[in-house]
């Protein structure tokens, strides 16, 4: 066994020196790495000390991993603001990227478990599910899962559910969130969250869960974010609030 000293040396040495190609435009934003042997070789290293050292860098933001892909320079982090009442896709064009978003599912069911406690309904109470996959620059970093009090919404699924709910609730139903309550949780990918993002399932992910009211004080939907952590970081600027 390699005494620790060693091994914490080595892992400074292969982070130092990603770090540095990539500074220096050696690796560019989206390439792919060298697989995990080649690195290790290349380092002459283990697979294992290589791998705590990419994942190091992964938590910095600096690059990303596809499950069964390899590893790749990740582009810079989003800046978001949970407190703003910009939609994504105004989030992610007033930064210059491209914003895009899928719309996977829609289920009606009963309220039960962790959507019928955020939600403060009677168990049974008739919600609407709606999962959605959100893109920047073409990479899904955003995993959605929005859940409604279907009284609250009726029809509204004959509209396009890949645009911003927040503009739907206000233009077809006046609706204006009023306030919104937020929890943000560094966790691992569900089954369903890392396959949609492409993760290794357990792989970690920043959530977001934010609970919204409209301007009469009832709380009308429930949103789970499941983001990407190498893409997005938290911004929050009192001044503009």
């Amino acid at each position: 066994m390699k005494p620790l000293s060693r091994v914490n040396t080595q892992l400074a040495r292969i982070k130092a020196d990603i770090r540095q190609q990539i500074a220096a435009g050696e690796l560019l934003q989206g390439q792919k790495l060298l697989g995990e042997r080649a690195l290790s070789e290349q380092f002459s290293t283990t697979r294992i000390t290589l791998k705590d050292a990419l994942i190091a860098l992964e938590t910095e933001g600096l690059i990303y991993r596809e499950e069964r892909r390899g590893w790749y320079v990740s582009p810079p982090r989003i800046c978001y603001n949970p407190l703003s009442r910009y939609h994504f896709q105004q989030m992610i064009h007033e930064q210059s990227r491209i914003a895009d978003t899928k719309l996977l599912n829609v289920v009606k069911m009963p309220a039960s478990g962790v959507y019928q406690e955020v939600l403060s309904v009677e168990r049974g109470c008739p919600l609407l599910l709606i999962q959605r996959l959100r893109y920047i620059d073409g990479r899904a970093v955003l995993f959605v899962e929005n859940v409604l009090k279907e009284y609250l919404f009726a029809g509204i699924l004959c509209f396009d559910l890949t645009d911003s709910l927040t503009a739907i609730y206000r233009n077809e139903y006046g609706y204006q969130t009023q306030r919104s309550r937020f929890e943000v949780i560094p966790t691992s990918a569900p089954s369903h969250v890392a396959k949609a993002l492409n993760l290794a399932e357990g792989q970690p992910v920043l959530k977001i869960c934010r609970v919204n009211y409209k301007q009469d004080g009832e709380l009308m939907d429930c949103e789970f974010e499941y983001w990407r952590p190498d893409a997005v970081k938290i911004q929050i600027d009192s001044e503009r609030l």
